[in-house]
């Protein structure tokens, strides 16, 4: 597989995967990483020759994805970094998978508040046997990292998508 495929299959689950953890540990994503994955799209579709109307299917897809999840940030249902990262992951999905990538984002996203605020209520927390984002994340209030949601969405759903068969090989 020549490097430069290789390359392009690794960003979308690295740069998942960093967001996941990053926003367990600080309840951040960076801009950075969505912008990093929207490069990697065009980057990937120049080099599969994704045709013109599909790389604007995929667009549209993201746009909405990110329409959707400002609506949710309005509500504060969902923070920036997690709407932003959605819709990263949902111009990777297209037409074709995007659907189930948001239908795991919530199942995902249900499991894992239900997970979180248990630990809030039956866990005891010691600030000093924990480290701090794990006391952080045991403070009711402090929000949910859907973004662990978001990745964990996008890396089952990645396999399935024309990226992974196309960069394979």
């Amino acid at each position: 597989m020549p490097v430069i495929a290789s390359a392009l299959l690794l960003i979308f689950p690295v740069a998942m995967s960093f967001a996941a953890a990053n926003d367990l540990f600080t309840m951040k994503i960076p801009n950075k990483i969505s912008l990093a994955l929207i490069a990697a799209f065009a980057l990937a579709a120049l080099y599969v020759q994704l045709p013109l109307e599909t790389a604007l299917l995929h667009l549209a897809i993201g746009v909405a994805a990110l329409a959707a999840g400002f609506v949710m940030f309005s509500f504060r249902l969902l923070g920036g970094g997690d709407a932003k990262l959605m819709a990263a992951g949902a111009l990777w999905m297209g037409p074709e998978h995007a659907i189930l990538y948001i239908a795991y984002v919530t199942i995902f996203g249900g499991l894992l508040s239900a997970a979180i605020l248990a630990y809030r209520k039956y866990v005891p927390v010691s600030a000093e046997a924990l480290p701090p984002w794990a006391v952080k994340l045991h403070v009711q209030g402090t929000g949910i990292p859907y973004g662990i949601a978001i990745a964990a969405s996008g890396l089952v759903m990645y396999p399935s998508t024309i990226w992974y068969h196309a960069l394979l090989g």
